[in-house]
């Protein structure tokens, strides 16, 4: 009998195509997540699971999956994923770690631009069918000269750098792991200490996993320490920020505005996550600018995820070690 593999979210018909030759694939054909429960139902005598951004994984599902050898996240980022129960239970988790970083570093910089520039609110003018014209109004913080601060030096930090180069801005990074001085030099990058960074900067861009030190990293004690009247951007993951904290610092003036792609909501393994977008972030239009999670929408790139994903199975399922491997198997 074929390895079955069960996919929890839609996929290019190209990656079942990749799959069926060796395996009976249990595909997801609505835009629609599957619920931990019906995947569970579908993957109780499965092989291998393809797992995405809004699913989880932990010991309990593990215990209910006898069969399974490897789950291939379609994703870099695993915070929603028990690593260590993997491990503990003998399964592959792999991940697709490079193909993320570009389109997520051009969702950023997007964020970046119409926030600061308050194209949106321009946007919105013009279709109230009111605008007769150029005014003296809308002004706004442009890029060039200002400082803007890059937490997270990984590739997406340094893809962002990159992008930034030609802005002619003063960059700034904080990371544990300092660049070469060749990697600084292509964006004429300067590391300091967290603090330095964002009373220095007048943008902050967010781009550190999520991990226990990162939870609310951006909190109501670091808003305080931030420039008054700097941007916040933030396309890495939702709960590295207090969302309630922003609101009230947009509230005060103090922070002139938020841009994001991810929210506290879609962290699914925290227990205590919110289950919504605080309504004053929502109804405060004109400091923010908020995209439903579509730094790695290219749709030719997720393609690629998906189909580098299966790759990583179909390598677990021949006993081979998956390239995208996050953990490490005994033999």
């Amino acid at each position: 009998m074929k390895p079955k593999v069960v996919i929890t979210n839609w996929v290019h018909p190209e990656v079942i195509e990749l799959l069926e030759p060796n395996c009976e694939v249990i595909a997801n054909p609505n835009q629609e997540s599957l619920s931990r429960e019906e995947i569970l139902q579908r993957a109780k005598n499965a092989d291998a699971l393809m797992v995405f951004m809004p699913d989880t994984i932990d010991e309990a599902f593990l215990r209910e999956c006898p069969q399974l050898k490897v789950i291939g996240a379609a994703l870099k980022g695993y915070d929603n994923f028990d690593i260590d129960a993997c491990t503990r239970c003998g399964v592959w988790f792999t991940i697709v770690p490079s193909l993320l970083s570009a389109p997520t570093a051009e969702i950023t910089i997007g964020l970046l631009i119409g926030l600061s520039r308050q194209m949106l609110t321009g946007d919105r003018l013009i279709r109230t069918g009111k605008f007769a014209g150029w005014r003296p109004q809308l002004y706004s913080l442009g890029l060039a000269n200002r400082t803007l601060g890059i937490v997270g030096m990984g590739a997406l930090g340094k893809a962002i750098a990159q992008r930034l180069a030609g802005f002619e801005m003063r960059l700034l990074y904080s990371d544990p792991v300092a660049l070469t001085p060749e990697q600084e030099a292509i964006g004429n990058l300067s590391r300091v200490p967290f603090d330095t960074l964002i009373e220095l900067s007048d943008f902050v861009v967010l781009v550190v996993p999520l991990q226990p030190a990162t939870f609310h990293l951006i909190n109501v004690n670091t808003l305080a320490k931030m420039k008054p009247g700097s941007f916040l951007i933030n396309p890495g993951r939702g709960s590295v920020v207090d969302e309630q904290a922003v609101c009230q610092a947009l509230e005060s003036g103090h922070l002139a505005g938020y841009a994001a792609d991810v929210f506290e909501m879609e962290d699914w393994y925290r227990s205590d996550r919110p289950h919504t977008i605080p309504q004053s972030l929502l109804e405060n239009t004109n400091q923010t600018f908020l995209t439903p999670h579509i730094g790695s929408a290219v749709d030719d790139l997720r393609r690629n995820i998906a189909l580098e994903s299966a790759q990583n199975i179909l390598q677990a399922l021949q006993g081979q070690k998956p390239q995208g491997a996050v953990n490490c198997l005994k033999d």
